[in-house]
């Protein structure tokens, strides 16, 4: 009887070693030579570009255009040229907010990462480090909010409608906003 299960462990390890070298490696594992773990070089990218990386999506999805995309559609959405001069406004002061957001979220990364490389976090200097990386994705969200809402405030109903359907939202989306229509 000892025999059989001899047999039967060594069936079972072997099966279980097989296994294991086939085992899917982890969606992870590409991600390891990254300089900052967290971020992809597509993120770092657009945060030190000032993009919004669909941080205002939430306004986007509900009737709000940013003043990027305005600028991109200005001649199908008929803009003034003063609807476009403060459109360009628009994008200049939230690159200029933005931009220093990003790269603070960027060097708050590292800095966390390389407490993780080096072995040296702690409970307190985790809390910290989280602390201080939610406050600023929650200034950079709100910044690009911020200028989905003033872009609001530039444009007409009819040019709020009319964006809406050239990004693929339909008419929905407008909610009757613009100049004459939210104050």
């Amino acid at each position: 009887m000892s025999r059989v299960w001899i047999v039967i462990a060594t069936v079972l390890a072997a099966l279980s070693s097989a296994q294991a070298q086939h085992a899917p490696a982890s969606s992870y594992s590409d991600l390891q030579h990254r300089p900052v773990k967290a971020l992809s070089e597509e993120q770092i990218a657009d945060l030190r570009a000032g993009r919004g990386m669909g941080l205002a999506l939430s306004a986007e999805l509900n009737g709000y255009p940013g003043p990027v995309h305005v600028l991109e559609l200005g001649e199908k959405l008929g803009l003034t040229l003063d609807q476009r001069t403060r459109m360009q406004e628009l994008l200049a002061a939230m690159k200029a907010e933005t931009v220093p957001l990003g790269e603070r979220l960027i060097e708050q990364e590292t800095a966390l990462n390389r407490q993780f490389a080096t072995k040296s976090v702690t409970p307190a200097s985790l809390q910290t480090a989280t602390a201080e990386i939610g406050a600023t994705q929650g200034a950079l969200r709100r910044a690009h909010l911020h200028y989905h809402l003033s872009t609001l405030e530039v444009l007409t109903p009819e040019q709020v409608s009319r964006y809406n359907e050239l990004r693929g939202y339909g008419i929905s989306g407008s909610h009757g906003h613009g100049r004459t229509g939210h104050h």
